[in-house]
């Protein structure tokens, strides 16, 4: 594990498949060997070393992760009737962001996905990149 591997971002909480409020956003902070998630109520959802996380990139692009053995399905943007992010969550990204340079993850969106889906598939892949070379128990 490597603590030099850090990312930031805001991605959705798919609690229910049917139900797009539901999904939520979760600002997921991994810094210096820690993964950490937050609500729009700012209740942490969990906070671990990024060594003790699981999980996989399903091939519809919603990153699985197991966390203290509770499963996240994570994808990189809601659905038109989610809430939006938080005044807080969206501050503690652009924070983070704001004493690092931001990474040019290898490649970008193909267009496709920039079109119909709001890169969110793009975004997914990157968490899952990022999390994979911090350490994380991510299977590609």
């Amino acid at each position: 594990m490597t603590g030099q591997v850090a990312h930031a971002s805001i991605v959705y909480w798919r609690r229910s498949i049917w139900n797009g409020r539901r999904c939520v956003p979760v600002a997921m902070i991994l810094d210096e060997g820690w993964l950490r998630a937050r609500d729009a109520d700012g209740k942490e959802l969990f906070a671990v070393p990024v060594g003790q996380v699981g999980g996989r990139l399903s091939r519809l692009g919603t990153l699985l992760l197991t966390v203290d053995g509770r499963r996240y399905a994570l994808v990189g943007r809601g659905s038109d009737s989610s809430p939006e992010p938080g005044a807080d969550q969206r501050r503690a990204v652009t924070a983070f962001w704001a004493v690092r340079p931001a990474p040019g993850p290898a490649g970008g969106p193909g267009l496709l996905d920039q079109i119909f889906n709001g890169s969110a598939a793009w975004h997914t892949r990157t968490w899952r990149d990022v999390l994979a070379a911090a350490g994380a128990g991510i299977r590609r």
